[in-house]
């Protein structure tokens, strides 16, 4: 690998401390940076520095284009080089916002389509050319669809002790007509604490028969060793749970059973029928939540009687975090984490409103979960799973003894 020496500028750095607006000193500093690794990278692909007299140069500098590249600290132009014969390959761009590439892609096939507004035609025109085709689409997706591909197939090479799953719902245009489609997701917490995106799927509904193969898929990719899995109360998720992680505790979201129970609830009591169930819910103990519970099934029993047998019925399985250690429950109890990436999907998922087709859906969907799996699997570690094996280890000797 070729050293590079950068070197900044005094201007630059003095705006680094003196600057309100840091956002712009640091996008300055990176635009410097990343234009002098560029420049480090023509000279080691071509053999000779700017002017510099070689016998073993392989080709000749042709100036640069300009490319804007958007990053969490702005937006930074860099000066791409050409060559005069052939083209300067950099690895610089290659994992960059493959979100942002598919979503660009979604929309130009959205104008190929003939169903995109007059706003995405001029947004795909400004960020991709005056003119494109579906032959420009179909190159572009060579690039990126393998990736995501096999993104969503890789093997799954760690112990997955929790689990989250959860679907939504998106658009999509099928055979001439808008069908609602849904995106089954899984992600799970490996044995060293980190998050990680197991997978996603497309499914015409949340049927047991869909949830049971997007579940067979995952084990067919390694998925093993399944303690718990978190989810809200859809039957056919439940079902298809109960037969594929035989033995795996099933942990019902709190958030989704409070609603439940709230929503049998008449309105002048939600407010202290809530606070009760906060109170079972944050219950040190198992013992102290069920008696908790059978207070609040004595006292509300003649004025909300549904919410009650509500309750009654779903207590054993929105508790079942409970037998985890306690500082793994406060993560586990509800399926929020995977609600907040939802909240992400939908993000992008706006700027489309209706797929053009699948492939674009699972195209967009698939980069943006890439990205997030990359920070995920990088970044710190959810849970420190050190008490968990320790008290896993130890309830095995207990039943081996």
């Amino acid at each position: 690998m070729t050293q590079i020496n950068v070197t900044l500028e005094s201007e630059i750095l003095h705006g680094l401390f003196t600057s309100n607006g840091k956002d712009d000193a640091f996008a300055k500093l990176l635009e410097s940076i990343l234009n002098q690794v560029l420049n480090a990278q023509v000279s080691e692909q071509i053999g000779a520095d700017r002017y510099e007299r070689s016998d073993d140069r392989l080709g000749y500098r042709n100036g640069f284009r300009m490319r804007s590249m958007t990053t969490r600290v702005g937006t930074i132009e860099l000066q791409v080089p050409r060559l005069r014969d052939g083209n300067f390959s950099t690895t610089l761009f290659r994992q960059y916002q493959r979100s942002e590439q598919a979503l660009v892609l979604a929309m130009m096939e959205m104008v190929i389509n003939g169903v995109s507004t007059r706003k995405v035609s001029a947004i795909t025109e400004e960020l991709c050319g005056k003119q494109f085709s579906k032959s420009t689409i179909s190159e572009l997706c060579k690039n990126l669809d393998p990736v995501v591909d096999e993104f969503r197939n890789r093997k799954l090479d760690s112990k997955y002790p929790f689990i989250i799953v959860d679907a939504l719902y998106t658009k999509v245009r099928e055979n001439g007509r808008v069908r609602s489609k849904g995106l089954l997701l899984a992600i799970g917490v490996r044995d060293d604490g980190h998050r990680e995106i197991l997978g996603l799927c497309v499914a015409d509904s949340e049927s047991e028969t869909s949830w049971s193969e997007f579940f067979e898929s995952l084990k067919q990719r390694g998925l093993v060793d399944v303690d718990l899995i978190v989810s809200d109360n859809h039957g056919g998720l439940v079902n298809a749970i109960k037969k594929h992680f035989q033995g795996a505790t099933w942990q019902r979201c709190q958030t989704h059973f409070s609603r439940n129970v709230l929503d049998k609830t008449p309105k002048r009591l939600q407010p202290e029928i809530k606070q009760c169930l906060t109170e079972i819910y944050n219950a040190p103990k198992l013992e102290i939540a069920r008696s908790l519970r059978d207070e609040m099934l004595e006292t509300y029993a003649q004025t909300a009687p549904k919410a009650m047998e509500t309750l009654e019925l779903g207590f054993d399985d929105v508790m079942a975090v409970m037998n985890l250690p306690k500082k793994y429950r406060k993560r586990l109890l509800t399926s929020n984490s995977i609600e907040r990436l939802n909240q992400e999907i939908r993000r992008r998922e706006r700027v489309i409103r209706i797929f053009p087709n699948e492939d674009s859906l699972i195209r967009l969907i698939g980069a943006l979960l890439m990205e997030q799996d990359e920070k995920w699997t990088t970044g710190k570690k959810y849970l420190d799973m050190k008490e968990y094996h320790e008290s896993r280890a130890t309830q095995k000797s207990v039943v081996a003894a």
